[in-house]
């Protein structure tokens, strides 16, 4: 009966990150991976905002083979008829195209004003979101102290930042500018990974948090690792492997046995029993606490809590392998290219998943990784697509509807890229519904818990669960699910493994 002082549960970015601070403390631990490989979701993004600064600095990423193929990643909002615009710079700093000078200065105006609200938003993801009640310590303090910077805004700022916080974004970009090009590329990158619309209450707070964080220093900045985001997983597996943790893959966990209201130990579906303390779990909290721990350990409002968590999925993963580079009529593939025509176009797209229906003109973002490569161009390309919308629960199922569903991106596809339908050799297509199945995330929302406004800090995922600790003493919950959301950046797990640390666990 192997013994440590820690286990962690999943082999993302989140609990790669978490076993990391964890093994820095001096903590024996122990990482178990139901997968074959790490990596976990942060396998089907193909592009990087945000990587926790902590985890890099701290874990020394760069000493384990991160490399940035790219800092700095431009945006090509497609046109049909090749009047392409390009936003280049950390959050569109300027923009390429035939874009007028009214749009230009609103632009500019309306990308200080985001910015400068994101930010005063990013001190919070580094921070367990304080529970507001007395006698609580330091959280709160350290909320209060982030605070004091929304009073040192000024009255206009501070007034403007108030009017837009729980705004949607299309309300934003139909007042401030005229370009459907610009403002469909704004409103998609708003919305990709969400189950919303541009239109949707409270849509902006999709943008904000997007655009908070940094990469290399950068505000806004969208990055790709040399590699692809698989890179990132293999330098943060280096690195806590460095530090002593012992990861293995294959390992189902059964369950987390606790006596006392506390954990006692974590049994693999292979009879192997792990006797520890601290459980740092960055499985979906229903999974953790209901199929893990079990329902009838936990109190019946915890129960209703976690089951009340909403995780609607409804972005899907698209990979192409194809003969030859496409042409998007002329447009740079050293590129994030945006196929979102207009605010409208992503709305609508939106709509269709109401009904249980998916998107018959899907908007997306493709990336062809080989363009950013200095390798000789062997004639075959990687075309991979982040598509919006689809379903986890299909109206007429998903044994009919991925056929149909691929068809209709397909014809998008054609429709900016003619003739792409005959380069392609392969395409592999992963719906929510796959994702769920395949990384165990609920309704395969990208984010775990869906980040709305009712699912956000100290009630990020639901109440009572909002700083990491669970019922359960010595189980703490670390998934995308809890605050600040999902991402490839790893700060939750971060966050979790600080705050267990600071209650004493594995210390």
């Amino acid at each position: 009966m192997p013994s440590c002082d820690a286990i962690v549960i999943g082999g993302g970015i989140n609990g790669l990150a978490a076993a990391g601070r964890l093994a820095l403390s001096g903590a024996k631990v122990t990482l178990l991976e139901t997968a074959p490989e790490l990596g976990g979701m942060a396998t089907l993004a193909h592009l990087c905002m945000g990587l926790d600064p902590r985890l890099e600095k701290s874990l020394a990423l760069a000493d384990h083979g991160l490399v940035w193929a790219e800092r700095n990643v431009s945006s090509t909002a497609l046109s049909p008829d090749g009047n392409h615009i390009v936003l280049k710079g950390a959050f569109a700093e300027t923009v390429e195209g035939s874009l007028s000078a009214e749009d230009r200065r609103a632009w500019t105006s309306l990308r200080d004003t985001l910015l400068r609200n994101a930010a005063l938003l990013a001190p919070f993801k580094a921070m367990p979101p304080p529970r507001l009640a007395r006698d609580h310590g330091t959280p709160l303090l350290d909320l209060l102290r982030n605070g004091l910077a929304l009073r040192r805004m000024g009255r206009d700022n501070l007034r403007e930042f108030l009017r837009l916080m729980l705004i949607n974004v299309a309300d934003v970009l139909d007042d401030e500018l005229a370009d459907d090009r610009l403002k469909g590329l704004i409103a998609f990158d708003t919305v990709l990974g969400h189950h919303a619309g541009p239109r949707s209450p409270n849509s902006l707070l999709g943008l904000y948090h997007r655009i908070s964080s940094e990469v290399n220093g950068q505000q806004g900045a969208i990055a790709l690792p040399r590699g692809g985001v698989a890179a990132v997983i293999a330098a943060l597996a280096g690195a806590v492997r460095a530090r002593g943790v012992t990861i293995q893959t294959g390992a189902r966990v059964k369950a987390i046995t606790a006596e006392d209201d506390r954990v006692q130990s974590v049994t693999l579906e292979s009879g192997e029993i792990f006797t520890t303390s601290l459980v740092v779990s960055a499985l979906h909290p229903a999974t953790t606490l209901l199929s893990l721990v079990g329902a009838p350990v936990l109190d019946t409002g915890v129960v209703r809590n976690v089951r009340n968590i909403k995780s609607r999925g409804s972005t899907a993963k698209l990979t192409l392998t194809l003969q030859g580079k496409p042409d998007f009529h002329g447009a740079d593939l050293r590129s994030r290219l945006v196929i979102a025509p207009s605010v409208r176009a992503v709305e609508e797209a939106f709509n269709a998943v109401k009904y249980g229906a998916f998107s018959e003109a899907p908007v997306m973002e493709l990336l062809l990784p080989q363009a950013f490569s200095t390798e000789p161009d062997l004639g075959r390309h990687t075309l991979s697509a982040l598509v919006q919308f689809a379903p986890h629960d299909l109206r007429m199922g998903w044994v009919k509807g991925k056929p149909a569903f691929l068809k209709a991106i397909m014809k998008q596809l054609e429709h900016f890229a003619p003739g792409i339908g005959k380069q392609v050799i392969a395409a592999d297509l992963l719906t929510p519904h796959d994702i769920a199945q395949h990384f165990g995330a609920p309704g395969g929302q990208w984010h775990h818990a869906e980040l709305s406004v009712e699912q956000m800090l100290f009630l990020r995922p639901g109440v009572g669960l909002a700083q990491y600790a669970t019922p359960v003493r010595g189980l703490y919950l670390a998934s995308a699910a809890m605050h600040p959301g999902g991402g490839v950046n790893g700060s939750a797990g971060w966050n979790a493994a600080g705050h267990a640390l600071a209650k004493g666990g594995a210390a």
